[in-house]
């Protein structure tokens, strides 16, 4: 998709530049969303300048990421999107030059959606707005980056709740313990999986616009003050932003221990309660073994109430080591 925007009264103003390329001059943005060949090509052939294609958007090297050829700086960072299953990793590309700007992306993004739709500094007739909207633009991310950051402090909140504090007593009593600690186990050890890799993604975006902020600053000395302003403490927002990440990865560590010390703990009581059937089965069996060999010398076999004798030894053979365990608390 295809989107173009002139700057109107402090706010963007979309224009179908495929059906009318003659209003291209008064263009400042171009907005290619997982675009076909044929909006690639055209993008580059109306502005003149040389895109990024999706292999190069996605290129990890420094070099590769940040690169000014005269007025024209082109940069590429991993871009967070959201999908039906959670936060997803992504890829987006900036081509800034005086006149304009134009971004190459190949997944939808809220920060893109949203920020067409709230008005924004331009900056005056005479200034390169181009530059005004590629500073909005990351600003617009690092927003988004810490509203997700945000609520995953909040499920990294509720998931400690239920680690250390657990259930009331009232509901202990309700719930079938064994069922249903197995699968709040479960439930926490895949949320903490979704909490790291959701992390992983923010940081890595976090990351490229700690690169781009500095980058641009000192490339480009055409940028206005008011934007050099703003890119600034852009670097300063986001050094915080990566502090509450490390924070978050070190709490995403601690409750996975934790939770694997409950598996542990779960897995040794499952041990006990064999270990302390395996023992009380032991005095019966050893009974039962006894009456069970048919000597011909055997004075209980002649009892009369010698059933009822063997019986209340076997069954005393057993109750005798369970109550002995829980007056010891072993069991």
């Amino acid at each position: 998709m295809l989107q173009a925007f002139e700057c109107g009264d402090r706010r963007l103003v979309a224009v179908d530049a495929q059906s009318a390329p003659d209003k291209l001059a008064g263009i400042y943005w171009v907005d290619l969303a997982d675009p076909t060949p044929e909006e690639f090509a055209f993008a580059a052939r109306v502005t003149g300048l040389t895109l990024p294609s999706e292999a190069n958007v996605v290129e990890i090297e420094n070099s590769s990421r940040l690169a000014i050829n005269g007025d024209v700086m082109t940069v590429t960072m991993p871009l967070v999107t959201r999908s039906p299953h959670g936060l997803e990793g992504s890829a987006c590309g900036f081509v800034l030059a005086p006149d304009r700007l134009v971004t190459v992306r190949f997944a939808r993004s809220l920060a893109f959606d949203k920020f067409t739709e709230q008005p924004h500094e331009t900056g005056a007739p005479e200034t390169a707005h181009s530059a005004f909207i590629f500073v909005g633009l990351l600003e617009a991310i690092v927003d988004r980056q810490a509203d997700a950051l945000e609520r995953l402090r909040a499920d990294l909140d509720r998931l400690s709740h239920d680690v250390f504090r657990g259930p009331s007593l009232a509901e202990q009593r309700k719930e079938k313990p064994a069922r249903n600690e197995e699968a709040k186990l479960r439930h926490m050890l895949s949320t903490l999986g979704v909490a790291h890799d959701n992390i992983s993604f923010l940081r890595d975006s976090q990351l490229g616009i700690a690169r781009i902020a500095p980058y641009a600053v000192s490339s480009l000395n055409w940028l206005p003050e008011q934007v050099v302003q703003r890119l600034k403490t852009l670097q300063s927002d986001i050094a915080s932003l990566n502090e509450f990440s490390t924070h978050l990865s070190d709490n995403v560590q601690f409750l996975l221990d934790a939770t694997l010390g409950l598996i542990n703990i779960s897995q040794s009581t499952l041990m006990k309660v064999f270990t302390v059937v395996a023992v009380i089965g032991i005095p019966p069996t050893l009974v039962a073994g006894i009456y069970g060999m048919n000597f011909h010398d055997m004075p209980e076999l002649s009892w009369k109430y010698g059933y009822a004798y063997g019986w209340s030894v076997i069954v005393l053979s057993a109750v005798l080591p369970l109550i002995w365990f829980r007056i010891k608390g072993w069991f």
